[in-house]
């Protein structure tokens, strides 16, 4: 299974490729084959999944209840391309998909676990300032110290 993938950096889109961070391509598994499914992702962003985790998160969504198999259904018809990484691990995304999240000549890339989401740059620290101010009011002070003895 490939990942873990945290963390975001800011890259650069030329000719309609972005530059995957050396981090991620190390945790890609010899199962995906250095292949990526390019499908609809949160809130405008482009998601990117590694070909073994592609079909590892559709059998788990079929076995899930409607909402699950719906969302399912939804990466599937809105999956537009398989990509392999390219030599230094380049991914080439389709032009309608870079203009429908708003990615011109810079991009985030941004791991979420189990997949790779790419989001309009300005679009991203917008939304991460409004999320880091709601949780830092929202939990307690003691939390953010758990795990430490």
């Amino acid at each position: 299974m490939s990942g873990p993938f945290n963390g975001y950096w800011e890259n650069a889109v030329h000719n309609q490729r972005v530059i995957i961070p050396a981090l991620f391509k190390r945790r890609f598994s010899e199962e995906s084959q250095r292949t990526v499914v390019i499908t609809a992702g949160f809130d405008n962003s482009i998601a990117l999944y590694p070909l073994d985790n592609w079909y590892s998160t559709l059998a788990e969504l079929a076995e899930g209840n409607e909402m699950e198999q719906d969302f399912r259904s939804m990466l599937i018809r809105c999956a537009v391309a398989e990509a392999e990484l390219e030599g230094p691990g380049r991914v080439r995304l389709p032009e309608r998909e870079l203009r429908k999240a708003g990615i011109s000549d810079r991009c985030v890339v941004k791991g979420d676990h189990h997949l790779i989401s790419l989001w309009n740059p300005e679009r991203f620290y917008i939304d991460l300032e409004n999320y880091e101010a709601e949780i830092r009011s929202r939990f307690d002070a003691k939390l953010w110290h758990k795990g430490r003895k």
